[in-house]
């Protein structure tokens, strides 16, 4: 199983305004993930690439 995750976030709201699908902001101003449906989308794979602090990953977790 894919797992979408939000790490040491600076709240530039970039990956808000490239995918509003997968972010949205907290009650602190800090991207959070919104969804983990559609891990495979384009506007996805932008976010996390155009990220400036690299804040954003897909890990593979194993289901117990």
């Amino acid at each position: 199983m894919k797992k979408l995750e939000v790490n040491n976030c600076i709240g530039c709201g970039m990956c808000i305004g490239t995918d509003p699908e997968h972010f949205e902001f907290d009650s602190d101003g800090l991207s959070t993930v919104k969804s983990e449906e559609n891990l495979d989308s384009e506007a996805l794979q932008s976010a996390i690439a155009g990220c400036p602090v690299n804040a954003i990953s897909i890990t593979d977790t194993e289901e117990n």
